[in-house]
């Protein structure tokens, strides 16, 4: 009787996982494209990688427009460029594409346009995968690959970037 009972104990603790991870992923928040549709505020924070030096840090403000097919425009503002850019515009002209999946994570990619780098090299290009959270309302992105203008590879980085619609609950 013991061991019929230990038994059936085990089985239920085994298959209670199982099961409900099988219902986790068949949960289906029903997210598109269009999930993803207006303006974005984001910030971004890295830590850029280069073998035998320290991390170097970046902070980057912007606003990204989604247009709920699959395209994105940005503009953003590099921390720190007043005194390395002798700047205080936004960087224009940034565009590229991305992909919603039902389960409400996706991924992208950035052109960021850069002009007048030297030939045969990137005009930057970011690759990232993230999450959709609030319906649509906030995105929480990784970066996957970064090959910054003027480079002809990726460079090693740490990225995280938060993105908030834009405007109030009731125009959105």
């Amino acid at each position: 009787m013991k061991n019929w009972l230990f038994k059936g104990i085990l089985a239920a603790v085994i298959a209670l996982p199982v099961t409900s991870g099988a219902s986790w992923a068949q949960d289906n928040d029903g997210c598109t494209n269009a999930t993803l549709n207006g303006d974005y505020a984001f910030a971004v924070s890295a830590w850029h990688l280069t073998s035998g030096q320290p991390p170097t840090p970046q902070v980057v403000v912007g606003i990204v427009r989604y247009d709920g097919k699959g395209n994105r425009t940005q503009i953003d503002y590099i921390g720190d460029s007043l005194r390395t850019r002798n700047t205080t515009d936004f960087a224009m002209g940034e565009t590229g594409t991305y992909t919603v999946n039902p389960d409400c994570t996706g991924r992208e990619q950035v052109q960021l346009n850069v002009p007048n780098v030297p030939p045969g090299t990137s005009h930057g290009v970011i690759d990232s995968v993230f999450v959709i959270a609030g319906g649509g309302r906030s995105i929480h992105a990784v970066v996957a690959r970064f090959t910054p203008p003027g480079a002809t590879q990726p460079v090693s980085t740490q990225t995280r970037a938060d993105s908030w619609k834009v405007g109030s609950e009731q125009d959105n």
